[in-house]
């Protein structure tokens, strides 16, 4: 199982590099690596999802410089302080010495802040919403891992929004979380909303809210955040408008970011001991074809007939592949496929060219079903839109189960070791919350957005106060 031990961890590197989605640690950089053309196909109908939910909530997708000079970097001390360790500093133009220090992007607060100081100056143009899908670098001092925890990473989509008001930024704040719900929900990824304690939250923020998600292993990844930044960059990098009664105020702004943990979700959270399991959706191949034959006169038969599914499927507009590779046997082919977790895989050989069938074998349930020529189209629709709920359905169970309520922390450590969320009664203070961490040897991820009934009555088992919310607990990457 890919639960036990490391396990899961030797999979995973497996799976990225069989099934051709990202070449890890054989490129001459620590921390980077890059994302084949099967992965980037997966990467670009994911990010599809992305940019459609954020389109039709109002967003405008920007590119911005990669460089970001350190007077401006700097001008958010809190900020910057909470980057500065994991910046890469660029110093040199060919031979000669830079006059003034360029960052690669950490991340965009400073350079976006300083263009809306230049275009916006009245109430009138806000709320305003922009977002980028770009590479951002940070000196991972960690181990690094593919996907995981990078020194570049590929696939940061960052949103950056400005508002006239605290309540109006609050608003987006809530918005956010509820795109990335929807992009979650569209993959099938299961989350736990939490709102970070004070001392973990963006440096700069006010609040941070998160998205985190439990592994095959146990273990707990952050994969979305979302930031009410207040006023702590708007001030320092001075981006006022013009209110409604005429006064002059500096804007209040949020940024939320996902990136390429988002993939590795997907592949972690629905795939088995015999690969990947896409989402039909996103599946760069929906259905792969494999003929089956055991001479010249059916082959020829048999491929007049795959050509002809496989034109009818694409005219219903579905991603479809024949695999008519000469060389390699059937059940070669079948390790591939699955190893690459394409959803549906279609059987044709002599019987089915007989009764004018196609046999479907489902990557999911691992299940197979005739189905007529003429159905073809709707069966693969229905079939698709049923292994996506599968999918969803399952990965939620799986993670649920992981999550324990407990009244005593002394009970969390016997826990930690299944892995997944223990949730305590807590009072709310940070002092406790780090006494918790300590004592369980788990992070703190927060608590849920609302107190949740069940701790109604209870102690915080750190200080002994009325509980007034829950913390959650785990290992994490």
């Amino acid at each position: 199982m890919l639960e036990q031990g490391d396990k899961f961890g030797e999979w995973f590197d497996k799976v990225l590099k069989e099934a051709e989605i990202y070449d890890y640690g054989r490129y001459p950089v620590k921390g980077v690596g890059i994302w084949m053309p099967y992965g980037f196909s997966i990467r670009k109908n994911t990010l599809e999802i992305v940019r459609n939910e954020l389109d039709s909530t109002g967003h405008e997708e920007v590119l911005f410089p990669m460089l970001i000079p350190e007077d401006l970097l700097v001008k958010e001390e809190e900020h910057i302080k909470g980057f500065r360790d994991e910046v890469y500093w660029v110093t040199h133009g060919g031979l000669e010495e830079l006059d003034v220090k360029l960052a690669l992007r950490p991340t965009s607060e400073t350079s976006i802040s300083y263009m809306e100081s230049l275009w916006l100056n009245s109430y009138k143009q806000l709320p305003k919403k922009y977002y980028q899908i770009v590479s951002i670098f940070r000196y991972e001092t960690k181990s690094t891992r593919p996907l995981l925890r990078l020194r570049e990473v590929t696939t940061f989509k960052e949103a950056h929004t400005a508002h006239d008001s605290f309540e109006d930024a609050d608003r987006q704040v809530l918005e956010a979380v509820n795109i990335y719900s929807k992009i979650f929900d569209h993959l099938g990824i299961p989350y736990l909303i939490s709102k970070r304690p004070d001392f973990d939250k963006f440096a700069g923020a006010l609040y941070t809210i998160a998205f985190d998600t439990i592994f095959p292993d146990g273990r707990v990844l952050q994969i979305g955040t979302v930031h009410h930044l207040g006023q702590s960059f708007s001030k320092p990098i001075d981006v006022k408008v013009m209110l409604k009664d005429e006064s002059i105020d500096y804007v209040w702004q949020t940024s939320y970011g996902i990136s390429d943990r988002l993939i590795a979700s997907i592949i972690a959270v629905h795939g088995d001991e015999r690969g990947a399991i896409l989402p039909f959706k996103i599946a760069p191949i929906q259905v792969v074809i494999v003929p089956i034959y055991f001479n010249e006169e059916e082959k020829e038969k048999i491929l007049s007939y795959v050509k002809s599914v496989k034109e009818q499927l694409e005219a219903c507009g579905f991603r479809v592949k024949i695999d008519d590779r000469e060389e390699m046997t059937p059940g070669k082919k079948f390790y591939d496929w699955e190893m690459k977790g394409v959803p549906v895989r279609a059987e044709l050989g002599k019987r089915e060219l007989e009764g004018n069938t196609v046999l479907l074998a489902r990557r999911d349930l691992k299940k197979k079903t005739v189905v007529k020529f003429s159905d073809i189209c709707t069966e693969i629709n229905e079939l698709g839109e049923d292994i996506d709920r599968n999918l969803k359905d399952k990965a939620w169970q799986k993670m649920n189960v992981r999550i324990r309520k407990n009244l005593k922390l002394e009970e969390s450590a016997e826990y930690e070791k299944r892995g997944g969320v223990v949730e305590i009664p807590w009072c709310g203070r940070d002092e406790c919350a780090l006494k918790a961490q300590e004592k369980a040897g788990l992070k703190a991820l927060g608590s849920p957005l609302e107190p949740p009934a069940w701790i109604k009555g209870s102690s915080c088992p750190i200080c002994g106060r009325p509980a007034v919310t829950s913390l959650r607990l785990a290992k994490t990457y």
